[in-house]
């Protein structure tokens, strides 16, 4: 029986892939331990992203593989989620208590851009990361509803300057809503709401974030321009629907992200197919396909396509997302993967990774 060396042990992670990296883990540097004493090996690897649903499985995937190496008696894998701060955009100061900052922008209303910013908000933080929200869409302020959280609620002020995020479903909630009242709408111009969204975004007492995640206003006129200038994000998300009028608009939001040098992590889908809740019928109502046209165009990973469908709706109409309301349906799963997608995003574009060390005997 041959020796074990760490080159063969590294030979076998590399035929697997991370299906959220698209790499192998040694090619995307999460290996970070290789011990080798005698016919027994343990490895240890870190993941850049939020993933407590996945690295238990891939872990055992990986290990299955080592133990049916040649000199190999027994394999122990660990895999940990490590994510690290990563720099928004040059000269933009980060923000107190946050990590990573998620833009999710689209380039009109109606297309399930809020929807998706709780799914995502919760999804990550069912992967196991420390998650606050944001409600940036200050027209037309949603998330409050989506998260349960009763009208006319609001924030703890601390020390005469700091408003504290409520709660809700183990995330952090904060929104203009929050400081008005429901009935009222606002009418202030650009100028004043952008100053308003600034104040409420640095003078919010966040608490240890791994992620931020913005719901952004639709559209990309001085409010979102001057909150992409502003606020360090280290990567937007565009949502849009397959429809051709959505998608023209999705474009103008791609384009100014770019232009302010923020990373587009890719393009989620909504309203894609429905699927009729009596015969079963597939529908494209909205057209087809458009989603992964505009993912191509600007060399972005179409993170997720969603149906449309009336539990998304209601879900979150109750105050419980479907991530929440039902977290092992198809639908709940697809935001679990668009999480994980993102958060990998984010870790590839950061950091360069450890060196990792080798233990063996001599």
């Amino acid at each position: 029986m041959s020796a074990v060396t760490r080159e063969a042990v590294e030979a076998c992670l590399r035929q697997f892939t991370d299906p959220h990296l698209d790499q192998d883990p040694v090619s995307a540097g999460c290996l970070r331990e290789v011990d080798i004493q005698g016919a027994r090996v343990a490895v240890r690897l870190e993941l850049g992203y939020a993933a407590g649903l996945f690295k238990n499985g891939w872990a055992q995937m990986l290990q299955m593989a080592l133990e049916n190496l040649d000199g190999v008696d027994s394999a122990q894998v660990k895999v940990d989620c490590v994510i690290d701060s990563h720099q928004g955009q040059a000269q933009v100061p980060a923000l107190a208590g946050v990590k990573n900052v998620i833009a999710v922008a689209s380039g009109k209303g109606g297309v399930g851009k809020s929807t998706t910013a709780a799914n995502l908000a919760l999804a990550l933080a069912r992967e196991g990361a420390r998650v606050g929200i944001l409600d940036a869409d200050i027209y037309g302020p949603s998330q409050g509803i989506m998260f349960g959280i009763a009208e006319g609620t609001r924030p703890e002020v601390r020390e005469q300057k700091w408003f504290v995020p409520l709660e809700a479903h183990g995330v952090q909630v904060m929104s203009m809503a929050f400081l008005t009242d429901d009935n009222t709408p606002m009418v202030w111009r650009g100028p004043m709401v952008s100053g308003a969204l600034l104040q409420l975004i640095t003078q919010t007492a966040w608490n240890d974030l791994d992620y931020l995640v913005v719901d952004m206003p639709p559209g990309t006129g001085d409010i979102q321009l001057t909150l992409a200038q502003k606020v360090p994000v280290a990567g937007s998300v565009i949502v849009t629907t397959p429809q051709d009028l959505a998608l023209l608009d999705a474009k103008k939001g791609v384009e100014m992200f770019r232009k302010v040098h923020i990373p587009v992590l890719g393009v989620v889908e909504n309203m894609a197919v429905h699927i009729c809740s009596n015969c079963g019928h597939a529908e494209h109502l909205f057209g087809e396909g458009g989603g992964e046209k505009l993912a191509a165009q600007y060399g972005v990973e179409l993170l997720a396509s969603l149906p449309l469908s009336m539990a998304i709706r209601m879900q979150a109409d109750d105050g419980k997302p479907t991530t929440i309301a039902d977290p092992e349906s198809q639908i709940a799963m697809i935001y679990q993967d668009l999480a994980r997608k993102v958060g990998a995003r984010i870790a590839l574009a950061g950091k360069p990774a450890m060196p990792s060390i080798e233990i063996s005997e001599d």
